[in-house]
């Protein structure tokens, strides 16, 4: 690398929220500063929504995935999740879309108030708050990363406290000025400039590989799509049925019950474009994901199967995309792809925090709605103290070392198998179980948690170490279940359950807490009918 490719990621740097205050303009009302009085076409919300949902990590593991998958398994069956995520965006879009989009709802978590009460509201909200600040501030951290290695290749060492306020910064000012509008066309942009990105790799590897790479790929099935051999309870990879289902309701979770995701869907002029958009989203990821993991391939075929660590000389393996981006690639290109990289990473969660703020929580406690100017105005307090927090968050995470972050950031990535299961579930429950009342939400909600929290931290299936019999291991059978609190050990033959299941157990045990408690009400089923009903009609 050298100054030009600098310039162009300063270049980047600055010029995204520049172009997101003149793009967003300034907001006169909250409707327009929230979700910018629906009036912003379908297709930008679908890029949008697809740049949201996509991280530096997603951009930098994806090709790995690929790399390193095993013959067994095979290359592309990271794409089963992506299937998965189709068919949970459809279901949402026929589902809770409509009482979103009809209702003139401002958040995803009004829906719950309608139905249960304030108390289920603000519970779901907070829970969304406090996971999307813990979630975005490994994100912002993430993005620091690759800009403190370039800031060090030019002799300048600047901490990561430094390097995740300026970006704070800069999510803060296109937010604060031009509200969602300016988010939903920096992400779009920004999208575009990341895709452009994974193209100038792509023609890179295709020019530089040699004759026979594809067949060599063949032969070692990297171009398998699904896998039906692993463990699917305790497998790692993607075993095709938890793949398919965990992703379906995943995709449930994430677009369908979190505020990030529906704020953009609300923008939309109508619900047709907001089905529009949520369902021809699912089917641009799927191309990105085959996209970036057809690159993984690549890279393994041009540097002949080595290992990323000890072959390469890497620290981890989600170092291997930008190693070959920064050491392969021509000054100037080097640049751009590495900000295209960053670019995955700036989307802002910033307004769809405040309007959460703002709406769920603070009208609730205060027992008064807001007129329109009061609440812009709050709507940007909040947005300003937010993004101190995601600061916060992210420069807590940067103050691990390296001996220990490895672990809390896959621990905090996953805090979304906590709470997901729980927020589909709540919605789920109001519309399934017509006489569920607030206290009954509001219980199954808290029991997810708790449940959640003890399977994913104390439950793990025992089967033969991988001393004793390495086949086993490598299928990650099992023959009992035990309470061993603590990270899972695969080499000792201990496992945990499956990430893709997370969502499914949680879901499962809000209804059937719900629905049990909801037979208390059997007096109360015709009231209860008529307020499902009310809420419906929004």
């Amino acid at each position: 690398m050298d100054v030009v490719d600098l310039a162009v990621i300063a270049i980047f740097l600055v010029g995204m929220p520049v172009l997101g205050i003149v793009i967003g303009g300034r907001q006169r009302s909250a409707t327009d500063y929230f979700i910018s009085e629906r009036k912003i076409a379908w297709w930008v919300v679908c890029v949008s929504v697809v740049s949201a949902e996509t991280s530096t990590l997603t951009v930098l593991s994806v090709p790995v995935v690929a790399y390193l998958a095993t013959p067994a398994t095979g290359g592309l069956t990271y794409l089963t999740l992506a299937f998965g995520y189709i068919l949970g965006r459809v279901i949402v879009s026929f589902t809770l879309l409509p009482r979103y989009v009809e209702g003139n709802l401002v958040t995803a978590y009004a829906f719950l108030g309608q139905r249960f009460g304030a108390g289920m509201r603000a519970t779901a909200s907070v829970t969304f708050q406090f996971t999307r600040l813990l979630a975005d501030g490994i994100r912002l951290f993430a993005t620091a990363i690759p800009i403190k290695v370039v800031l060090a290749a030019f002799g300048v060492n600047a901490s990561y406290w430094v390097i995740v306020t300026v970006l704070g910064i800069a999510m803060l000012a296109y937010t604060f000025v031009g509200g969602v509008r300016a988010v939903v066309w920096v992400d779009a942009i920004q999208m575009l400039w990341y895709v452009i990105g994974g193209i100038i790799v792509l023609v890179a590897l295709a020019t530089a590989l040699p004759d026979g790479w594809f067949d060599r790929a063949t032969d070692a099935n990297k171009w398998n799509l699904f896998d039906f051999t692993s463990n699917p309870v305790t497998g790692a990879g993607f075993p095709f049925v938890a793949a398919f289902l965990g992703g379906t309701l995943l995709s449930m979770a994430s677009h369908g019950a979190d505020q990030l995701i529906v704020q953009r869907l609300m923008a939309t002029r109508d619900l047709r474009g907001a089905r529009a958009a949520l369902i021809s989203s699912g089917f641009v990821v799927l191309l990105q994901f085959a996209f970036f993991l057809v690159i993984g391939v690549m890279m393994w075929a041009f540097y002949d199967a080595a290992a990323p660590t000890t072959g390469l000389g890497l620290g981890v393996n989600d170092e291997l995309f930008g190693h070959f981006i920064v050491t392969e690639l021509p000054s100037g290109l080097s640049g751009f792809v590495i900000a295209g990289i960053l670019a995955a990473a700036l989307s802002s969660s910033l307004g769809a925090l405040s309007s959460a703020t703002v709406t769920d929580v603070y009208e609730r406690i205060s027992r008064r709605e807001l007129d329109d100017t009061a609440r812009l105005r709050l709507g940007r307090v909040w947005t300003v103290i937010w993004a101190g927090l995601l600061i916060l968050c992210a420069g807590l995470f940067a103050g691990y070392n390296k001996a220990t972050s490895d672990p809390i950031v896959v621990q905090a990535l996953g805090i979304a198998g906590y709470t997901y299961g729980a927020l589909l579930g709540a919605f789920l429950l109001g519309l399934l179980v017509r006489r569920a009342r607030q206290a009954d939400a509001v219980v199954a909600f808290v029991a997810t948690v708790v449940v959640m929290a003890f399977v994913i931290l104390a439950v793990k299936f025992v089967g033969p170490s991988a001393v004793a019999d390495k086949a086993a291991n490598a299928a990650r059978d099992w023959d009992s279940i035990e309470i061993r609190w603590g990270a899972p050990a695969p080499a000792q033959g201990v496992y945990a359950l499956s990430t893709w299941w997370y969502t499914l157990l949680g879901v499962t045990v809000t209804l059937l807490v719900g629905g049990l408690m909801s037979l208390r009400h059997r007096g109360m089923a015709n009231l209860s009918q008529a307020n499902a009903a009310a809420s419906m009609r929004g």
